[in-house]
């Protein structure tokens, strides 16, 4: 098992945006920020919180830097595709109806 959070997992972060991972991403170097400040005098319980938020920092660069290139998707908003649909039939009916008119007209000129 990972170490890290429970609640940052590879899975749920390809959910997320570029927006929230930013925020995220935000979250975490301050929670590192005061952790670090709390080792430094001696009021931290859990040395273990140290590396997993800088392990869910690394995680969140990692996804924001495979979406630049291209090798991870990034989510996709669900109206989006039903007006891709709805456009692939319209142009279905117009090609269609072009296919119908073509063996009309060919039929007149030949009488």
């Amino acid at each position: 098992m990972a170490i890290g959070s429970k609640e940052l997992a590879p899975t749920e972060l390809d959910t997320f945006e570029d927006t929230q991972l930013v925020d995220e991403l935000k979250k975490a170097k301050e929670e590192l920020f005061n952790l670090r400040f709390q080792s430094a005098t001696g009021q931290l319980e859990s040395h273990g919180r140290l590396r997993a938020v800088k392990r869910d920092i690394a995680r969140i660069y990692t996804v924001l830097r495979e979406r630049e290139l291209g090798i991870r998707a990034t989510p996709v908003a669900v109206e989006a595709p039903a007006k891709e649909t709805k456009a692939k039939k319209t142009t279905k009916k117009t090609d269609d109806a072009a296919a119908a008119e073509t063996p009309v007209a060919e039929e007149t000129k030949e009488a």
